[in-house]
């Protein structure tokens, strides 16, 4: 297991990357447009602190979304918008000395932080990530479950970006979504229009439940049997923007 200090040199050099890395490359990277152009506008970037975590922890919000997707120790997840560390964290006590979480973000200035609590609360099964608006840059085979917690509303190329995660998951693992049933330019998304761009992309729904105490619903993915040609792909028919939100 890597010590929290050389984990957090590895990721001051990762931080350091110059212009030309992945956290400029975003929608620029669709120049062929491979991939489908989302139809629905898309939410800001909101603060990446959703609430305290006092607050949240009041909910019940990290327990109950973490029974919901039976995280055991050793397992391997990916935190992906990860922010502050709020899951990042109780994931890390929940998977044990013998599971891994990798904390991903596009956010240079939050995966510092998020990198100096790593080393001052020695999360020694925690490894960090700097990912793309597009792609999570996730390597294959390597995850039980995949987070994207209240920040899926936020992804500007959503086709290319859960096309690049498909491989990414161990045979059996899931992807879990907490959002709002709110309308994308107003950090959330619609059941139906997650549940088809994730199909789009050749995921399959397995559960889904309102769940007031997550401010939202869950919604649990499983790859389907192939994944999809970006050129198979069909954009999902979204919603105009919404006149009293704010478009991206």
């Amino acid at each position: 297991m890597m010590p929290a200090r050389a984990l957090w040199a590895a990721m001051a050099a990762l931080l350091s990357l110059t212009a030309c890395d992945a956290l400029q490359l975003g929608p620029a990277t669709q120049k062929e447009r491979r991939f489908p152009k989302p139809d629905r506008p898309v939410s800001g970037l909101g603060a990446n602190q959703f609430s305290t975590e006092d607050a949240r922890d009041e909910r019940g919000e990290a327990e109950s979304v973490m029974r919901l997707a039976e995280i055991a120790p050793g397992m391997r997840v990916a935190d992906i918008g990860a922010g502050e560390g709020y899951y990042t964290v109780r994931l890390a006590e929940k998977v044990g000395a013998k599971g891994k979480v990798l904390a991903q973000d596009i956010d240079r200035e939050v995966l510092q932080r998020l990198g100096e609590r790593v080393e001052r609360e020695r999360l020694d099964n925690v490894s960090i990530k700097l990912g793309a608006a597009d792609d999570p840059k996730l390597p294959e085979n390597s995850f039980d479950r995949i987070f994207l917690v209240h920040m899926y509303h936020e992804v500007a190329e959503p086709y290319a970006f859960l096309w690049n995660m498909w491989p990414s998951l161990k045979p059996g693992g899931q992807v879990i979504v907490v959002d709002r049933d709110q309308p994308t330019d107003r950090h959330g998304i619609p059941p139906l229009l997650l549940s088809c761009e994730f199909e789009a992309a050749g995921f399959r729904l397995v559960a889904f439940k309102d769940a007031p105490e997550l401010q939202g619903y869950y919604a649990q993915f499983e790859r389907g049997p192939k994944r999809p040609s970006p050129a198979q792909m069909q954009a999902c028919k979204g919603a105009a923007p919404d006149p009293g939100g704010t478009t991206q």
